[in-house]
């Protein structure tokens, strides 16, 4: 297969080359990821001004062909198919990223917002999460089988597959939980903390913190109690399959 490997954080992030390299035992992997840190942008895109594109000579994955951009997530994916790749990926991989994108904090996954421009273009996608992903012992061990195992499932044109992995010793991942339920709330709680006042004007600093519950058959609550969660998230934009 030709795979294009895509995510949020940023092309020097820890989940992309961990992503790239277990791609590599599939086929022929490219890389397009954001110049810099891209999270919770969702499925936003350039239309204004230009977009820097780098060849990434030094990226650390054997074989790979990998771009720098100076955009969106979802920009990547576009520059990728449109001017990149001499065709089109049979697969879109976004990821891993670092932190879960699950309940209300899919809406705002710029991890989610990349495999669903692979949607835009016919493309399967599945989008990568972990909570900490500079841990790769996980994926390591259950990423690869997995995707085999979703790739011989039926799943909607509107749909995407979202898989969170819990970080630590593959030992002790209790499974995998599939068709969890998204949890409505977030998994990190956003703080704003005053850090300046002038007047009626305030600088407010952003902080988010990690929720410590989830309600019962979520998706939170999967990787909450130290499981594999895996999902759909759709698009209601798109036709049925």
């Amino acid at each position: 297969m030709r795979i294009l490997v895509v995510n949020d954080d940023g092309i020097d992030s820890a989940g992309i080359c961990c992503l790239a390299d277990l791609a590599t035992q599939l086929g022929e992997v490219w890389v397009a990821a954001p110049d810099s840190q891209c999270s919770a942008m969702s499925h936003r895109i350039s239309v204004y001004g230009t977009i820097d594109v780098k060849k990434e000579n030094d990226f650390p994955v054997e074989g790979v062909r990998a771009y720098r951009i100076g955009g969106t997530p979802a920009d990547c994916v576009k520059v990728a198919l449109e001017y990149l790749m001499p065709k089109k990926p049979d697969l879109v991989f976004s990821g891993i990223n670092h932190g879960y994108n699950v309940g209300v904090d899919i809406l705002y996954s710029g991890t989610v917002g990349a495999a669903m421009e692979a949607l835009v273009n016919k493309i399967p996608a599945m989008a990568f999460s972990s909570d900490d992903n500079t841990d790769r012992r996980v994926p390591d061990h259950y990423l690869i089988p997995l995707v085999r195992d979703l790739l011989s499932r039926e799943i909607g044109e509107n749909q995407i597959w979202n898989i969170n992995f819990p970080s630590g010793d593959p030992r002790k991942v209790k499974g995998i939980l599939e068709e969890r339920m998204i949890c409505p709330k977030s998994a990190y709680e956003t703080v704003y903390t005053l850090q300046e006042k002038q007047g009626e004007a305030v600088k407010l600093r952003i902080s988010s913190v990690l929720q410590t519950n989830a309600q019962e058959g979520t998706d939170m609550a999967a990787v909450f109690g130290g499981y594999i969660s895996v999902g759909k998230v759709s698009s209601g934009a798109l036709g049925e399959k």
